[in-house]
């Protein structure tokens, strides 16, 4: 069995983003040369999400959308995490959005639903973090 490893690095000039990582991916799995097999996506931080979906538009207005409402990031005292940092929201929309996705390998491709993508989501900002890709199999 071979293992192959990758970080992605992001620093997204907004506090919030959703950002399709699927070529990323892709290219990760050409270069595993893994033709059957797994391959885990999470996150490496805890306000960042990577997470399974549609790549449209309004769905991604609609996600924002709906994550203020659970979570909004203001008032910042709100939260008892606020205190040194402000982003007790960023994690809470973390929670919801989940920190991995992990996807079939067959036939060298991965092996998605109707319209699936791989995607970032960030709600914690303006600085660098990364993803870890893990794929395993032969």
């Amino acid at each position: 069995m071979k293992s192959y490893r990758k970080e992605l690095w992001f620093n997204t000039p907004t506090r919030r983003a959703f950002i399709n990582i699927t070529p990323q991916i892709d290219e990760c799995l050409r270069e595993s040369g893994i033709k059957e097999g797994l391959c885990l996506v999470n996150a490496m931080h805890i306000t960042a999400s990577v997470f399974i979906n549609d790549d449209e538009s309004g769905l991604h207005q609609d996600f924002e959308k709906w994550l203020e409402k659970l979570a909004p990031e203001k008032p910042y005292s709100q939260y008892k995490h606020n205190g040194f940092e402000d982003n007790a929201d960023a994690h809470l929309k973390r929670t919801v959005m989940g920190r991995e996705v992990v996807v079939a390998v067959t036939n060298g491709k991965l092996d998605f639903g109707p319209w699936e993508q791989i995607f970032y989501g960030e709600f914690d900002g303006k600085r660098r973090k990364r993803v870890l890709v893990k794929i395993i199999g032969e």
